[in-house]
């Protein structure tokens, strides 16, 4: 199917938007069918999918073809050489039409309700830029291993300062764009933390709605490595300092901030199996910790020997899994 770039249709007044689901596809074949089902599967079903993909060198082209074959709305397939993520996320807006716009990492997926609860949140909310929420973390085998933290007291008006802080970075499978605000502010094809440095700019245009539930899956892989995580914070630090610039923020007020970011990321770390990083930054940037109790539970797991560090996430995931199972 060739891509339109007619204007949309004029919609219902009662008919609720159009939502423009875009696929970035790359390598991702063992967990790619089970992202696009999830689509077709959606309770609200969006007006179009749109799966690029980014020059995989495994069996994902041929893979979307095959399920997009049985996908009940209009889909597109767009296979081409690699550009990046933000490339691709960029040429997703432009190919797609529909008043919102969300995309779905190929090796994540959605709970049937996703982009219901995403158009309702919007709804209630009409000076919201974006809708996020909660998402749980499932491994390579889809066993949830942990929740997103957050809570709407860190969205609404006070998104800008939670994400400043870093208390507060909506996972990407759960945010649903309003196109009129990446109109005005896209991602910037320079930074590999593309997600974090896009919301700094979208929450000075409005709040950011939240829903509650937990209605994505973001996989974690063995990608998530030291070497990972110290990227991510060099990327965080350097986000932080483009706005800092561009804003006028004091360089009390930006230190505070990347302290704040350094002093998480040794939880980060942590998980990695960077001890040595862990301490550092936990005990270095320890002023940077939100809350007495934070600090504390953070030096706590920093003094576990590794078997029990390794026993405390297997607790961990296990209450997850009971939580999260149908009742």
């Amino acid at each position: 199917m060739a891509p339109s770039n007619a204007p949309a249709p004029p919609r219902d007044p009662g008919a609720p938007p159009r939502v423009s689901v875009l696929v970035p596809s790359y390598n991702h074949a063992p967990y790619l069918e089970r992202c696009l089902r999830s689509i077709f599967a959606q309770t609200l079903p969006p007006a179009e999918l749109l799966v690029i993909d980014d020059g995989s060198h495994d069996d994902s082209p041929a893979i979307a073809a095959r399920v997009l074959a049985d996908c009940p709305v209009p889909a597109e397939l767009v296979v081409r050489p690699n550009r990046g993520l933000c490339a691709t996320l960029n040429e997703g807006l432009a190919r797609t039409r529909g008043e919102l716009f969300t995309y779905l990492g190929s090796d994540d997926y959605w709970h049937p309700d996703r982009l219901r609860a995403a158009v309702e949140a919007l709804a209630a909310a009409p000076d919201a830029v974006l809708a996020c929420g909660r998402c749980y973390v499932v491994d390579a085998h889809d066993r949830i291993i942990g929740c997103s933290p957050y809570t709407a007291e860190q969205a609404g008006r006070r998104a800008l300062r939670s994400l400043l802080l870093h208390e507060f970075v909506p996972p990407s499978p759960t945010v649903t764009y309003r196109r009129a605000a990446l109109e005005r502010e896209r991602w910037n094809p320079r930074c590999q933390l593309e997600d974090y440095d896009l919301y700094l700019r979208l929450a000075r245009l409005g709040p950011f709605a939240f829903v509650e539930q937990p209605l994505a899956y973001w996989r974690w892989h063995e990608r998530n490595t030291s070497r990972g995580t110290a990227q991510m914070l060099d990327e965080v630090l350097a986000a932080q300092a483009r706005f800092a610039a561009a804003h006028s923020l004091s360089p009390r007020a930006l230190r505070r901030c990347q302290d704040r970011a350094r002093f998480r990321f040794a939880a980060q770390f942590l998980l990695a199996g960077d001890r040595p990083r862990a301490l550092y930054y936990g005990v270095r940037y320890l002023g940077g910790a939100p809350s007495p109790r934070a600090a504390a539970g953070l030096l706590a797991r920093l003094l576990l020997p590794d078997g029990a560090l390794a026993a405390l996430r297997r607790w961990r995931y296990a209450r997850y899994a009971r939580a999260s199972a149908p009742r």
